[in-house]
């Protein structure tokens, strides 16, 4: 999985326009990792990928979007869902990816030299706005990934499961 998701990223470099699609893309093939192996699985799978992402990868931003979320958030979705209470919940899903969406404008702006001014066509509040719609996005894509999940378990889990049991 980690060379399937490398691969995927890689491929990011074909469609400049797959800069957010391509790490959530690849940070889903550690739905299977985390089914059938476990978070810790899942984990070293995404540190495997993360590594050689960055040595490879194409797009640094995309890069850095897989390193600091959508590469480990499938795996840390398993251990966010065992909060009971919903909205403790959501927040701290909510918390964990503004935090990564802080850091990542961050590192654009200083380590990949991305120049302010490409973002501020509303002027002072351009951040602020572009921090909202990201949540409304993220939040879309979490209901999706928990979709994707809930899918793999009912379709695919029982026979993967089945084979790595080692019966037919």
């Amino acid at each position: 999985m980690a060379a399937l998701g490398t691969v995927l990223m890689l491929f990011q470099g074909l469609a400049p326009m797959a800069s957010i699609a391509a790490p959530a893309m690849a940070g889903c093939l550690l739905i299977p990792v985390v089914a059938e192996a476990g978070v810790p699985w899942g984990f070293g799978c995404y540190g495997a990928t993360a590594v050689f992402v960055m040595l490879l990868a194409p797009d640094r931003e995309a890069a850095l979007i897989y390193l600091l979320f959508f590469g480990y958030y499938p795996a840390l979705f398993g251990l966010l869902a065992r909060i009971r209470k919903r909205p403790v919940r959501v927040l701290s899903k909510l918390l964990v990816f503004n935090a990564a969406c802080i850091a990542e404008a961050l590192l654009a702006l200083y380590m990949l030299g991305v120049p302010l001014e490409s973002i501020s066509f509303l002027g002072p509040f351009t951040p602020l706005l572009l921090l909202v719609l990201a949540n409304l996005v993220f939040l879309v894509y979490d209901f999706a990934l928990a979709g994707l999940i809930s899918a793999y378990f009912q379709r695919l889990h029982p026979r993967l499961g089945k084979i790595l049991r080692g019966g037919r």
